[in-house]
């Protein structure tokens, strides 16, 4: 039987779906014939198009399956029901609030109050200093936030707001860090990127932020750079290492195809690091790509740094 959509919703697309979910068009059609989950509607053209409550719902799926969970434990239950098991999953309860310090933030992007929380992050920021405000405020909230966002709690808008916000923040804070000597042998050069798929940039601002708090010297291609361009990229700039960027929202398959490929092309001419919550580096990640943690990438790069000085003396 067809549905047809109500007029007075805005579905999406099935490629918007992926994009959004980073469940992969053809789970989306295998899931529908195996769980009858998601039940798309049809455009006037016949396509698959999804309501906004579907989407939140595959949202929180493909959360839980990145924890673990088999799609078939998990398809059949509510939104509420997935919200609960996605909570005792991680550790959170459904009802627990976060911490105020964080809520203050969360209301200010509900309430579209971007300039009063745009002066919220740069006081924090002057107090912190960049790593802390990295990793103690800007971690967890940006997971805040995604959750909020996966939950239906926050509307897309608002975490694209939010986004924009924080990116401006961090920029003016990158730019006003002193410039590391690119002819020091002991400076790596880095370059920053997410693979085509892979859309959201916060997760490398943050990684960059780190970096260049280090004193490596950063190259930011910015978010979606081809393959090729990547590698092109690194040829001409002579990098030293290659840090990527995949957040959970990437198709995990899709995440491994791609260093597999980028690898090949590289021919071992720059390390490849990676960081961020996607499934394929927690699973299954290759040998070829070192996986660091934010507060990680300091060591990384003093190990970076020392085993660079070894092969110099010789």
């Amino acid at each position: 039987m067809t549905n047809k959509v109500p007029s007075q919703t805005v579905p999406s697309t099935i490629s918007d779906v992926e994009r959004d979910t980073g469940v992969a068009k053809e789970t989306l059609r295998v899931w529908e014939r195996r769980y009858d989950f998601p039940q798309p509607l049809r455009d006037p053209n016949g396509e698959r198009v999804y309501p906004i409550e579907q989407v939140h719902k595959l949202r929180l799926v493909k959360r839980l399956i990145d924890l673990g969970f088999r799609p078939g434990k998990v398809i059949q239950y509510s939104t509420d029901e997935l919200q609960a098991l996605t909570g005792k999953a991680t550790g959170k309860s459904g009802n627990q609030a976060p911490a105020p310090e964080l809520q203050t933030y969360l209301d200010l992007c509900k309430s579209h109050q971007m300039e009063a929380l745009r002066r919220k992050l740069s006081q924090a920021l002057l107090m912190m200093g960049l790593k802390s405000f990295v990793i103690e405020l800007v971690a967890p909230l940006t997971t805040l936030i995604g959750e909020a966002w996966a939950a239906g709690q926050l509307a897309t808008f608002e975490e694209h707001l939010y986004t924009e916000s924080l990116t401006v923040v961090m920029r003016s804070a990158i730019f006003a860090m002193p410039q590391a000597n690119a002819s020091n042998i002991g400076t790596p050069r880095i370059l920053l990127t997410t693979l085509p798929q892979e859309r959201h940039g916060l997760g490398l601002l943050m990684a960059e932020a780190m970096c260049v708090a280090d004193g490596a010297q950063c190259i930011s291609l910015g978010v979606q750079t081809p393959l090729l361009d990547i590698v092109e990229a690194a040829r001409v700039q002579r990098v030293d290492i290659i840090a990527l960027s995949f957040s959970v929202a990437m198709n995990p398959r899709q995440a491994l195809d791609g260093l597999a490929e980028l690898h090949m092309r590289l021919a071992g001419c720059a390390e490849l690091w990676a960081g961020g919550s996607n499934a394929a580096l927690k699973r299954r990640r290759p040998a070829y790509v070192r996986v660091f943690e934010l507060a990680e990438l300091a060591g990384a790069i003093a190990e970076w740094r020392a085993r660079n000085a070894v092969l110099s003396a010789g």
